[in-house]
């Protein structure tokens, strides 16, 4: 036997080696896979979709809450461009009504004028728009008020109070559309 042919032998022994100890590696790692009986698998393979559905199932009904929440919330305050457009229309009425008191000749006047800003803020009202009610000498409070000048405080307990009511704020529903607008004393 020449050393080329030894050489191929060796090499062919240990080729076989390899492949037996491949062999016994896969029997060693197939063995604990075959301990899972296949009803073993199915009940797995049960327990994750269940999983998946439960988690499927909790996502779609918080999306319908949300969903039918934000449709309450718009609702709600499907009206308030509308709102908004009419405060300047009551402010106006507001003033007409103060300087329709004062001239005494115009009585017939002064109800026909109260009798429609009263309906109007009554239908208003129906919808939800509520005015937000601010009282002189209350605390200023920037979350809730709107200040637009400070003034020298008449007296030293009105001072960070609100001396003036310059406009009316508003609310519909409980969002506020218009914040009061005050001043307040230094």
């Amino acid at each position: 036997m020449s050393k080329k042919e030894k050489n191929a032998d060796i090499e062919q022994d240990q080729v076989e080696a390899t492949q037996t100890e491949a062999i016994e590696t896969e029997t060693q790692v197939e063995e604990p896979v075959e301990e899972q009986t296949v009803e073993e698998k199915l009940q797995e393979e049960v327990k994750q979709e269940r999983d998946k559905f439960l988690r499927l199932f909790a996502e779609f009904e918080n999306y319908k809450k949300r969903t039918s929440k934000e449709r309450l919330d718009l609702f709600k305050t499907a009206n308030e461009e509308v709102m908004v457009a009419l405060l300047p229309i009551i402010d106006d009425f507001e003033r007409a009504l103060t300087h329709i008191e004062e001239d005494k000749e115009a009585e017939e006047l002064r109800k026909g004028v109260v009798l429609i800003y009263q309906k109007m803020l009554t239908t208003l009202e129906q919808k939800g728009l509520k005015a937000v009610k601010v009282e002189k000498g209350e605390v200023f409070n920037a979350d809730d008020h709107e200040a637009v000048t400070q003034i020298p405080a008449p007296t030293e307990d009105l001072k960070g109070k609100i001396i003036d009511v310059i406009e009316k704020g508003y609310k519909l529903g409980e969002k506020v559309i218009r914040f009061p607008k005050v001043v307040i004393g230094q």
